[in-house]
C-alpha cells in the first residue's frame, strides 16, 4: 500500500513541477527549478527515472515557449503595445533581437538562464517582422540544455547531502546564482552595446556627443 501511495505522491510532484515549467513562460517568478529540483528528489525515492523526469520537464519548457509565440504572433498588435508601455521590455526585446542576429544558438540559450529572459525572448520573436530563422530548434535545444542542468543539480546534491530538504535549499541557492551571474552579464553586455551606439551616432552627430 505505501508504495502505491509513493507512486502516487511522486506523480504528484512530477505533474506540479511540469507546471510550474510551463507557468514560468508567462509567470516569470514562478520558482520552477525548485520545483523541479524537488521532483528529481521524489522521483529518485519513488524510482521514476532521471531521464523520464528531465525529458517531461524539457517538453513543458519547449511546449510553453510554442504556445507564448503563437499567443504572440496572432496578437501581434496587441503584444507591440504591451512591450512598448514598459521601457525596460522594449529595451530588452529590441537587444535580444539584435543578438539572435549576431548570435542566436547562444542568445536562446543564455535567455534560458535569465529570469523572465525566455518570456522576452518568445514575446520578442513572436512580434517581429522576420523571425530569425531556426528559432524553434534553438529553443528546444535550450530546453533540454536547461532541464538537463538542473535535474543534475538536484540529483547531485542529493548524492552529496543525501537530506531532500538540504539538497532543495542548496539546489535552489545554486540555480539562483547561476540565473543572477548570468542576468548580470547579459545587463552589461546591453550597456556596453548600447554605449557603442551612442558613440558611433555620436560620431555622425556632434549634438548627440553633447547630449550623452
Amino acid at each position: 500500500m505505501s508504495s502505491v501511495l509513493g507512486f502516487f505522491a511522486s506523480w504528484w510532484f512530477l505533474i506540479a513541477a511540469l507546471l510550474a515549467v510551463f507557468a514560468d513562460a508567462f509567470i516569470p517568478f514562478v520558482p520552477s527549478a525548485t520545483i523541479v529540483v524537488a521532483a528529481a528528489l521524489e522521483s529518485g525515492e519513488n524510482h521514476l527515472p532521471l531521464p523520464f523526469v528531465g525529458g517531461g520537464v524539457a517538453a513543458a519548457s519547449f511546449a510553453a515557449d510554442l504556445v507564448l509565440l503563437n499567443i504572440a504572433r496572432r496578437g501581434a498588435g496587441r503584444a507591440r503595445r504591451w512591450i512598448a508601455r514598459r521601457a525596460g521590455t522594449a529595451d530588452a526585446a529590441a537587444s535580444v533581437l539584435q543578438a539572435l542576429e549576431q548570435k542566436p544558438g547562444r542568445t536562446v540559450v543564455v535567455a534560458r538562464f535569465v529570469p523572465g529572459g525566455r518570456s522576452v525572448l518568445d514575446l520578442a520573436v513572436g512580434t517581429a517582422e522576420r523571425p530569425p530563422a531556426r528559432f524553434v530548434q534553438w529553443s528546444a535545444a535550450s530546453a533540454a540544455i536547461w532541464a538537463t542542468y538542473i535535474i543534475c543539480m538536484g540529483w547531485l546534491n542529493e548524492d552529496a547531502f543525501r537530506t531532500a530538504w538540504l539538497s532543495v535549499a542548496v539546489s535552489f541557492l545554486a540555480t539562483t546564482t547561476v540565473s543572477a551571474f548570468v542576468a548580470r552579464h547579459v545587463a552589461r553586455h546591453r550597456a556596453r552595446a548600447r554605449a557603442a551606439g551612442v558613440a558611433a551616432a555620436a560620431e555622425e552627430d556632434p549634438a548627440l556627443a553633447e547630449a550623452a
